[in-house]
């Protein structure tokens, strides 16, 4: 589940209470997003409080015992490299392992403006953090001896070469099913990494017939139908989404527990 860690209806209250709900399903994953300033491009879709995930993650990971817990996804140009592995590695150790690495380029031109990082670098960063990444972790060391898994994010054709050469798994980005059924076809015969896609989550009581609707969004049966055919195309992990757009709705959370606790519901059918 992508918790949403910003937004007017965002406390520490609401965030224990997503944790606690997430892990108390019986779900396996919990990840969220990252921002450093709330520059107002950033604010216009993701407006403050906004909670720093690495900050958070480890608060949650003290009040939750087995779900795993990531980003979805890190900035890495934000952060120095040996920042981001010190970060993760500790975030990783304190939660007893558990901690996925979801990483981006960035998408916020106004945010890398105030950090001081060249928005038209930030794939050459990125690629570079995740070099240093590898090699920080190859070995046992104050880093951390356990390599952490790295989620690439993002749907173009740079992120999918970036996860092939650098990532455990393609973290694709809210889609359409038939894009996700082409991005496949894109995958190098051998070399290829797993694939840990992120849909959305929005559950309706009639079927949407839109041609770009997203996986996910629909009926019961649609999400289940969704859910099914990502893993016959080799889907390992699914991240679901419930953040539709509306900041207010992070107001009103019992409505996403309430769609997430259907999904629940229909697991041992989708196994």
């Amino acid at each position: 589940m992508n918790v949403p860690n910003f937004g007017p209806g965002t406390d520490p209250a609401t965030l224990r209470a997503w944790a606690q709900t997430v892990e108390g399903l019986g779900f396996d994953l919990l990840m969220m997003s990252d921002h450093v300033a709330v520059t107002p491009d950033v604010a216009e879709q993701y407006p403050a409080p906004f909670y720093e995930p690495f900050t958070t993650l480890s608060w949650l990971a003290g009040i939750t015992d087995r779900i795993r817990l990531g980003t979805t996804v890190v900035v890495a140009p934000y952060r120095h490299p040996l920042v981001l592995a010190r970060m993760s590695s500790n975030l990783n150790e304190l939660s007893g392992g558990r901690f996925i690495l979801g990483v981006g380029v960035g998408w916020a031109r106004q945010e890398f403006a105030a950090l001081g990082v060249p928005f038209e670098r930030r794939g050459r960063l990125t690629d570079e953090a995740l070099q240093t990444l590898r090699e920080v972790w190859q070995d046992e060391n104050d880093y951390g001896s356990k390599r952490i898994p790295i989620w690439v994010g993002g749907n173009s054709d740079a992120a999918l070469r970036r996860a092939v050469r650098f990532g455990d798994a393609w973290h694709m980005l809210r889609f359409t099913p038939a894009w996700m059924r082409a991005a496949v076809a894109k995958l190098p015969e051998t070399g290829a990494p797993a694939l840990a896609p992120r849909i959305a989550l929005r559950l309706t009581d009639k079927p949407v017939l839109d041609a770009d609707r997203l996986a996910g969004e629909g009926t019961v049966d649609q999400i289940a139908e969704d859910i099914a055919e990502l893993r016959a195309l080799g889907a390992e992990s699914l991240l679901l989404d419930p953040f539709n757009g509306d900041p207010q709705e992070t107001l009103r959370p019992e409505a996403a527990w309430k769609a997430l606790a259907t999904i629940a519901d229909i697991r041992k059918d989708l196994q």
